[in-house]
């Protein structure tokens, strides 16, 4: 075949501009791509490397004669529109959280569930930016000790809540550091009811609170890995935190082993071998992964690797990746490519 006719939705976004880019990047053999965004984005020009083309109207008709979607434009519009894209005969990729859940998508992160691409009915979901870089950090160790627990605290960026996110953290701290008021509209979450500062502030809020206490973001990281990982005896708790850094989420992992036997050297061994992982972890010389040294990279950066003082067979690290890479659009990228050269990229007769 001359490759494949992709269609990116949600073209114009944080995440949508990057998928532009993985795609420039990728392997995977195109034929041509189409932009698709929402009616106020519609007519904007971008461009496929030297090619400029207009962005369109997102409609059910979008998807005629597209091999292959990849969404980012919400959970509602994907709920919307991914069902007619997979009626028209495109296999779509989905960002959002509309579909993550369902235990009729495959959610997927390569170096860890790859053989769950071969389940899918035309829709595969893309997992949590915070779940991703996490499951990816702990498959190796998971794969040679097991996993009977896991507590993670993310320090989240917040590209994670879009451009105009980005835009509030700048202009905040300009207007913090000359003095002057700024009303927050945008953080923790642009749809609740009272929005904060976070320039100089950490929120201890990402989505909406549940009913348990819980965030939906601290919900989705402990569903998302026991799906991915395919155990729900794995025990996993989180606290999300959103800070005043623009690009890549850092976590602090802590993790119960099911087997004896792992020493920080075994675990820097089985990091370094692992697909899609970078191991940075030398105190000596205060080597260790930071969020600056991440954006723009693919990789997940691990390092502080150290035995719990208190509780014999757990561990500790902290991981550091590009949330609007690896965290989104890389991993709906290297799904499809997965796809492609496993010969999956095609709905099922």
């Amino acid at each position: 075949m001359n490759g494949y006719r992709v269609a990116v939705v949600g073209a114009t976004g944080a995440v949508g501009t990057r998928m532009i880019e993985m795609l420039e990047q990728s392997s995977l053999p195109i034929a041509n791509v189409k932009y698709l965004a929402s009616k106020r984005s519609a007519g904007k020009i971008l461009k496929f490397k030297e090619q400029e083309i207009t962005v369109e109207e997102l409609v059910p008709e979008s998807f005629e004669e597209i091999d292959l979607a990849l969404f980012s434009a919400g959970g509602g519009v994907s709920k919307k529109f991914a069902p007619e894209a997979v009626k028209r005969g495109a296999v779509v990729v989905d960002n959002t959280s509309a579909f993550r859940m369902d235990p009729e998508v495959p959610l997927v992160v390569p170096e860890v569930n790859e053989n769950a691409l071969y389940q899918h009915k035309g829709l595969i979901a893309n997992p949590n930016c915070s779940t991703i870089q996490m499951v990816v950090a702990l498959e190796p160790i998971r794969k040679a000790f097991g996993l009977k627990k896991v507590i993670v605290t993310t320090l989240q960026a917040v590209s994670g809540a879009g451009n105009r996110a980005i835009k509030e953290l700048h202009d905040e701290t300009e207007a913090v550091l000359n003095g002057e008021a700024y009303e927050p509209q945008i953080l923790p979450v642009a749809g609740d009811k009272k929005h904060y500062q976070i320039a100089f502030n950490p929120l201890a809020q990402i989505d909406v609170f549940e009913d348990d206490g819980y965030t939906h973001e601290e919900w989705k990281m402990i569903h998302e890995t026991k799906k991915i990982m395919e155990d729900e005896n794995i025990q996993v708790t989180a606290t999300c935190v959103r800070v005043p850094v623009a690009v890549a989420h850092s976590e602090s992992v802590w993790f119960e082993l099911e087997k004896n036997g792992a020493t920080v050297s075994k675990l820097h061994d089985l990091l370094k071998r692992a697909p899609g992982v970078v191991l940075e972890d030398d105190p000596e010389n205060q080597i260790y992964p930071q969020a600056v040294n991440a954006e723009g990279k693919k990789e997940t950066f691990v390092g502080r690797v150290r035995p719990d003082q208190e509780q014999s067979n757990a561990f500790h690290l902290y991981c550091v990746s590009d949330n609007l890479l690896k965290g989104a659009a890389w991993n709906s990228v290297q799904i499809a490519e997965r796809l492609h050269a496993l010969d999956l990229l095609r709905v099922p007769k």
